[in-house]
């Protein structure tokens, strides 16, 4: 009796490790865009690029910015496993000065929020500050 319960204990720990270990799985290329120095109006627009490693479709439920002047935006259709998938995100490049904001993803990725960020600076060549 007590091999019995063994083996049952034995197969149920290793299924339970194995349904861990599925689902979905999120990896950046990079998790920081560095804008560098960009000129005042320039082409704010910067991408992050991910894919699914996981077993199971991605889906992110929600892409916010820490900031009214960024702007995100991403695919709303799921990501297949091996897939790529990327999120857009819009500086506002009018506003002069350091450039310092987090995007945060919410997914049903094994991590369920990822922190983005970009950096960089805005400078005005009118302003003297080029």
């Amino acid at each position: 009796m007590k091999k019995i319960v063994l083996v049952l204990f034995v197969g149920l720990l290793g299924f339970s490790l194995t349904a861990q270990e599925t689902g979905a799985k999120i990896e950046f290329i990079a998790e920081t865009v560095d804008y560098g120095e960009v000129v005042k109006g320039a082409d704010g627009v910067r991408v992050f690029e991910f894919t699914n490693t996981g077993t199971a479709p991605l889906v992110l439920s929600k892409v916010t910015s820490s900031c009214g002047c960024t702007i995100p935006s991403y695919d709303k259709e799921p990501v297949l496993p091996g897939k790529k998938g990327k999120i857009s995100v819009k500086y506002d490049t009018k506003r002069v000065g350091p450039i310092r904001k987090a995007i945060t993803v919410l997914s049903n990725a094994d991590t369920p929020t990822k922190v983005l960020k970009i950096k960089g600076e805005v400078k005005d060549p009118n302003n003297g500050t080029m």
